[in-house]
């Protein structure tokens, strides 16, 4: 028999659109969290974030240890990645990816040395309220945290945009609205007390003064179990800035808009961050995890993960290391069921089909969904619109889908960006509910790869544009400095020339002498150049005549051209 639905939080706003969907978050939320044995390797690609790949910080051949650095953040918005177990670096290479294109990217692999021998990479900080919020943001770096709920933005570059001090809010979100993932839901049944005191330290961090948690209703005994914590909390400590509010079960609930929507009454507009309106947005996986990092000193290295679906044995949530190939998973849910045809990564509205399962669990890998045909309703043949405007009334966003449609269809992209396509999160609701099958979220996502293009295309030309422009703004400087220093040479000479011939004039009206006529006065130096050229004139005439140069000394032994005197004495 299903259990009763826990009662509606009152005081609470709708917000635009939505989808009542089956859940089906059984069986797999009804177990307990399984632990992952440890599998021979581990395959880690340095790209699994939002932002800039990390940056490898050792080598093939090195020895490491669990929760060791294996590659640095590169950028602002990036993240830092640890090795899962202790092992050996077997290979720093191109490995395949999870990615609907089946693409590959550069990627650590680790080969497992069975012992798993934890390092100590950052000292535990238990009195985490003596730290900054700088502080904390750097350790939440490093250790590299991101948003666990499907987005992996990094952790640490959310609060330092949050302006630390001008949140008045922290909205932890619960929800899990998509079907058959779970790895919330029982993260909250399982570790609540690390949930609300990694919410007391995000608090800490923001300067934030009141907490709300949004759970959706279909989650009664997590709902049941984080209000236990919260209400000791209060009687022992005196803890009052806590409030669980418990959603309708539609989807998506657990977009951030629609939640705040829901929770505060606050509609963001577009172009504008919750952050502008005292707002932080974080998973309760994330919260978590950041209490791990900041007060135990630990990296994230591993995630709860849901495998479900019909195609597998013994559905349920298994904590999971970073890496760990996810046909591993599989088999520790029991294996594959026969008839399965498709592996998706996340669920069934917002998730996307691999091409393979050996490829590694990664940090945005919160569900493995396998699926048969009976699992599924027949996708029928999409047909042309008809323009009954049903997308529009279910879009939670507020778009207008169909004509984003048209607009990407025939590959008018600018009008789809003036049309708000980047405020499309991808929940599928449009495509859900079209009559007509036609498949709108792909057609959103061509429009936005090709929007992206563009502009990496744009910003490339852009790039050569100012390079060029510096290029000749050099060229132009340094032949100025040329002639600047040439102008400044001939001055220079000018004025040695100017010096010389006033000392000359100062010099023949010391000796007395008469001034000559305009024009036959001469300097020194040139009266000595004309007695050099004389000199030397004469001496070559001389040599043409075969006699002897006046000004040569006589040579030894030979007499002089002086006339002897008579008997050889003077």
């Amino acid at each position: 028999m299903p259990e009763a639905r826990a009662t509606v939080s009152p005081g609470l706003h709708g917000f635009h659109g939505g989808l009542d969907v089956e859940p089906r978050k059984a069986p797999a939320c009804d177990r307990p969290i399984g632990e992952m044995p440890l599998v021979d390797e581990y395959v880690l690609p340095l790209h699994m974030h939002i932002g800039a790949p990390a940056i490898p910080v050792v080598s093939v051949g090195d020895h490491v240890r669990r929760g060791q650095l294996l590659a640095r953040p590169d950028d602002f918005i990036s993240a830092a990645i640890h090795a899962p177990t202790s092992g050996v670096i077997k290979a720093i290479e191109p490995r395949g990816l999870p990615h609907p294109g089946g693409l590959s990217a550069q990627s650590i692999v680790l080969a497992a040395d069975g012992e798993d021998r934890a390092a100590d990479p950052f000292p535990p900080w238990p009195d985490y309220e003596d730290k900054s919020p700088v502080e904390i943001r750097s350790r939440l770096r490093e250790a590299g945290i991101v948003g666990l709920g499907g987005a992996v933005f990094p952790t640490a570059v959310k609060l330092a945009t949050a302006n630390p001090g001008g949140v008045e809010t922290l909205v932890l979100n619960g929800a899990e609205c998509e079907p058959y993932i779970s790895c919330d839901d029982r993260l909250m049944q399982e570790a609540p007390e690390t949930i609300i005191r990694g919410a007391q330290m995000m608090l800490h961090a923001v300067g934030a003064a009141r907490c709300l948690i949004g759970i959706e209703d279909n989650k009664p005994r997590a709902v049941e179990a984080l209000q236990a914590v919260i209400d000791r909390l209060a009687a022992e400590e005196n803890e009052d800035r806590f409030a669980i509010k418990v959603v309708p079960s539609i989807y998506p609930a657990g977009g951030e808009k629609q939640l705040i929507r829901t929770l505060t009454g606050i509609e963001v507009p577009r172009n504008r961050h919750v952050t502008d309106y005292q707002l932080l947005c974080l998973n309760v996986g994330t919260v978590a995890n950041s209490w791990h990092a900041v007060v135990e000193g630990r990296a994230l290295t591993e995630r709860v993960v849901t495998v479900t679906g019909g195609g597998v044995a013994e559905p349920q949530n298994f904590r999971v290391r970073i890496g760990t190939p996810m046909a591993k998973v599989i088999e520790a849910a029991g294996g594959y069921t026969e008839g399965v045809d498709r592996l998706l990564m996340g669920g069934p509205m917002m998730g996307f089909a691999l091409h393979e399962d050996e490829v590694p669990v990664v940090k945005a890998t919160n569900c493995l969904l396998a699926m048969r045909p009976v699992d599924r309703d027949p996708a029928p043949a999409p047909q042309p619109c008809i323009r009954c405007s049903r997308c529009s009334e279910a879009c939670p966003a507020d778009l207008l889908p169909q004509q984003l449609y048209w607009y990407a269809r025939a590959q008018q992209f600018d009008r789809s960006h003036d049309y708000h396509l980047f405020d499309c999160i991808e929940c599928g609701v449009c495509s859900a509910v079209c009559p007509s099958h036609i498949p709108l979220v792909q057609y959103f996502r061509h429009a936005k790869t090709e929007i992206w293009s563009a502009e990496r295309e744009k910003a490339k030309a852009e790039h050569a544009r100012r390079r060029f422009e510096f290029h000749n703004e050099r060229i132009e400087r340094q032949k100025a400095e040329r002639e600047a220093a040439l102008a400044k040479k001939r001055a220079a000479v000018k004025a040695a020339q100017e010096k010389a011939a006033a000392e000359d004039a100062d010099g023949d009206k010391a000796g007395g002498k008469a001034a000559k006529p305009e024009g036959e006065e001469k300097s020194t130096a040139a009266m000595s150049i004309e007695a050099a050229r004389a000199r030397a004139k004469a001496r070559k005439a001389r040599v043409q005549r075969g006699e002897a140069s006046s000004d040569a000394p006589p040579a030894n032994g030979e007499a002089s051209d002086s006339p002897e005197r008579p008997g050889g004495s003077s």
